[in-house]
């Protein structure tokens, strides 16, 4: 990407932004922030509100290099090594400063001392880490994770795993004795007694479970609206996280609505939402989120425009979700998605990205969203066209009774029927006599928007003819149908809906 490219890209997790040479202690901080986690560049001479490459004196340049050296080395502990290099944009001068993934976490500055300089980044700041995240990246250089971390606080043989055990032998058809117990890492032997690590408590029924692990939960909620001020119902899934991932699925199921569409010449009824895409991003949620961030739940909102889930923890660094079809994976707990993926409640080659991906293009209406907010990653199921049904939802007259507006309604609709009757007579006479694909079109979008192609294949057609075509830029300009994204034609998630004139349309064919 080159630097025209970049300078459009907010600043975040791996990317900022500064007019001229910071100051040494926030130099250090970002650096020790970008090496705790994904990485990251920093552009010198590039103005960040309003963005503008402002340039570099070339006289400094030598000077400014030695001086990111010495800041580095002198206040950043273990030692980073960065990538500095010279940069030409518009016959202005940049220093690009760009830090790797460090593997000795975790860093901090000398002059503060490991709990109170260590740095990491959320968003586009450098924050202080906490003992939680300290522990966390000390964790992480050992390449352990925190739910293989003992629990001695009662062995093994003392915890509630009943379900759990039924639940495995349910989906693998294999006993989980104490020999699969050890094989799976859920226990470990000190002083010849077994223990349970984070993972098999947190599987377990017991009461350590709820007095370790309170904040290991799923809120769901169903707003009324598009905000969270009102709630129409909400619930605490508090099982073992085994049962989490469908208990939270089955609850969006209750509150999104399904409907018709048309594939090939049949109707078949469909959900409104991807819902095998938000049962894998549920999953995720529970399988991959930081058990070490005490007091954060996942939680699930639905509101009438769309579905969000969030979930404690942000993406690995080796996830991208810009790029779902790669079959990408990374464990965070890495014995608890070995146990996921055996009992098949996640994909064992990392799929699920791209099954999310491969849904998606079968809603186009559906628009897929993802950020990283705070210490948290967040997934948004948007509904592009709830503003325009909105709207021809709308009733002109909300003021008034509705007594009032009934007969409202009636004079509206009499005067539609009415102007119709006038403009499109021929049409309403040729499809009473003969109905052709004009009508047609309107009965197959009546339900759910369609694409020019899903139309052409109701249809029976191997490809988008040129009569189609005719017929679909005629009931536009008779404004009986309507694209789903206006101002767009070629918009690859572009479709067609039937208009309030076309509903009026066809209730006039009917009488």
């Amino acid at each position: 990407m080159g630097i025209k490219e970049i300078i459009k890209q907010p600043e975040g997790r791996r990317l900022e932004f500064k007019e001229a040479l910071p100051v040494s202690a926030d130099l250090a901080n970002t650096i020790i922030a970008f090496a705790n986690d994904a990485g990251g560049e920093l552009y010198i001479g590039i103005q960040n509100n309003p963005r503008e490459i402002v340039g570099l004196p070339e006289e400094e340049l030598v000077k400014m290099e030695e001086q990111i050296s010495n800041i580095i080395f002198d206040r950043c502990y273990p030692a980073i090594i960065p990538d500095i290099t010279f940069l030409t944009e518009e016959d202005k001068l940049i220093i690009r400063v760009t830090v790797y993934r460090g593997s000795s976490f975790p860093y901090y500055r000398k002059d503060k001392g490991k709990h109170n300089g260590t740095y990491i980044r959320v968003g586009s700041s450098n924050r202080l880490a906490d003992e939680e995240i300290i522990a966390e990246l000390e964790r992480r250089k050992r390449n352990i994770s925190f739910d293989s971390e003992l629990v001695v606080d009662k062995p093994a043989s003392e915890l509630d795993i009943e379900n759990f055990k039924q639940e495995y032998k349910d989906k693998t058809g294999e006993k989980l004795d104490i020999q699969a117990l050890r094989k799976l890492e859920l226990i470990r032997e000190v002083n010849g007694v077994e223990y349970p690590t984070n993972a098999l408590v947190l599987f377990s029924d017991d009461e350590l479970r709820r007095s370790l692990f309170p904040f290991v939960k799923v809120e769901c909620a169903r707003f009324k609206g598009v905000t969270s001020e009102e709630f129409i119902d909400q619930k605490s899934i508090l099982t073992n996280i085994a049962t989490q991932a469908e208990e939270a699925y089955n609850f969006v199921l209750r509150h999104i609505n399904k409907g018709a569409v048309v594939e090939g010449v049949y109707t078949v009824s469909r959900w409104e939402y991807p819902v095998k895409a938000i049962r894998e991003v549920l999953r995720n949620a529970v399988v991959h989120r930081d058990l070490s961030l005490s007091g954060k739940d996942i939680k699930v909102a639905i509101y009438d425009d769309m579905v969000e889930i969030t979930s404690p923890g942000l993406l690995p660094p080796s996830i991208d979700y810009a790029a779902m079809e790669s079959r990408q994976s990374d464990a965070r707990n890495k014995v608890i998605a070995p146990v996921f993926k055996r009992m098949g409640i996640i994909d064992q080659w990392g799929n699920g990205l791209k099954l999310i991906a491969d849904e998606l293009k079968e809603y186009p209406q559906i628009e897929f969203r993802w950020k990283e907010t705070g210490l948290s990653f967040q997934v948004q199921f948007v509904k592009l066209d709830y503003a325009e049904q909105q709207e021809l939802q709308q009733d002109p007259r909300q003021e008034l009774g509705q007594g009032q507006q009934g007969e409202l309604q009636g004079e509206l609709q009499g005067e539609l029927q009415g102007e119709l009757q006038g403009e499109l007579q021929g049409e309403l006479q040729g499809e009473l006599n003969n109905p052709t694909m004009y009508s047609e079109i309107l009965h197959k979008i009546m339900e759910v928007p369609l694409s020019r192609k899903e139309i052409s294949e109701a249809f029976g057609q191997k490809k988008i003819s040129g009569q189609l075509e005719k017929i679909v830029s005629k009931l536009i300009e008779d404004k009986l149908i309507e694209n789903t994204i206006p101002g767009n034609k070629n918009h690859p998630k572009q479709k067609l809906r039937i208009t309030k004139r076309g509903i009026v349309f066809l209730e006039l064919l009917k009488k």
